[in-house]
């Protein structure tokens, strides 16, 4: 199948050497199919091309088709509505958690060290994934400890954004998705993008051994599936259409300025990290031009890449099911690495 290339204001491709090694993740057999975006001051270019599935029998992607986009829900979801609460004055980055969540136990853990991954909650807790959601969330409380590292080391894990979401449904009385749904996706107008999708108009992501069949339409995350619609660190499904209209807002500076003020978007371009040394934003991972200036990142597991640079206008969309029909496909995260810096490189040069 060849890509199926769209442009919005520009003729002929733009960075051509991120687009070609782009294309190299389908030809090589990398991932079954990618939509893409790539945003260069307000123009724009897209490419949907491969499957859609694999097994049990091949199906071509289409245009429009949503993809379980995993832990991205956590920067344009619970973030979003974190940083909201926080420009209203209902939450403090800096106040104890348990302030908000009195079933949390350690005094020290703030919502900055749960934003930033700084927290270093850890623990088992035994038979995860065969709790109820209920059970999951006490869990949560009961059985993760801060470990070494608190404060001063980035460990990178889910909790942190699940926790953020109690929070969130403490201070609206509502689930967590649904504040989401009601703060984010509905005024940004993410019209396609929601957390109970249509199975055919999803991707497929994983032929699960353990839930015993194709997962289509429903989330890949094991704690996600728990939860449902409690979970603040992934289960949103979102199509390329919509993630171009987020980045777009991330990047318009247009007042008024629906959901953020523009200068609160511009605050995460920094180091949020206790000690301002670990490379975190808010929610958001850090990565950095040739240069040396920071861009927003980050990735989901399920193979979906955001990257936006808002001082640049430029921003990076990778829709991918990297995890059909198996999640051991480590030759992804490799390339993926290598995309980025490509990426950065040759925007630079611009």
């Amino acid at each position: 199948m060849s890509p199926l290339f769209t442009y919005q204001g520009v003729m002929g491709l733009f960075n051509p050497q991120t687009t070609q090694y782009l294309h190299d993740f389908v030809t090589a057999g990398v991932v079954p199919g990618m939509s893409y975006a790539m945003i260069q001051d307000g123009k724009i270019q897209t490419a949907v091309w491969g499957q859609a599935q694999l097994v049990p029998h091949t199906e071509p992607l289409r245009p429009g088709m949503l993809y379980d986009v995993a832990s991205l829900t956590k920067v344009i979801g619970t973030t979003t509505v974190i940083l909201e609460l926080m420009a209203a004055g209902q939450v403090d980055i800096d106040a104890p958690v348990q302030k908000y969540l009195p079933r949390f136990r350690d005094r020290r853990v703030t919502l900055r060290h749960l934003l930033t991954h700084t927290s270093n909650l850890q623990g088992y807790i035994p038979h995860r994934d065969e709790l109820t959601a209920d059970q999951l969330i006490t869990a949560l409380y009961d059985e993760l400890k801060v470990g070494d590292g608190f404060g001063h080391r980035m460990v990178y894990a889910d909790v942190g954004l699940i926790l953020a979401g109690q929070v969130i449904e403490r201070i609206y009385h509502m689930p967590v998705q649904e504040v989401i749904t009601q703060r984010v996706l509905t005024p940004l107008q993410m019209t396609h993008s929601t957390f109970t999708p249509n199975p055919d108009q999803c991707v497929p992501t994983e032929l699960s051994k353990k839930r015993g069949r194709l997962l289509r339409g429903e989330v890949h995350d094991p704690k996600a599936y728990t939860l449902k619609e409690h979970c603040g660190s992934a289960g949103l499904f979102a199509n390329l259409d919509d993630m171009i209209t987020f980045a777009q807002w991330v990047m318009d500076d247009r007042v008024p300025h629906s959901v953020l003020a523009p200068a609160l978007i511009d605050s995460l371009y920094q180091d949020w990290t206790p000690n301002h040394r670990l490379h975190r934003s808010l929610g958001w991972d850090l990565r950095y031009t040739p240069t040396g200036r920071p861009v927003l990142y980050h990735t989901g597991y399920t193979g979906t890449v955001l990257l936006v640079d808002k001082p640049n206008r430029s921003a990076l969309i990778v829709l991918t099911n990297r995890v059909h029909p198996t999640a051991d496909n480590h030759e992804f995260i490799r390339r993926r690495e290598i995309l980025v810096g490509k990426y950065l490189k040759e925007e630079t040069s611009n």
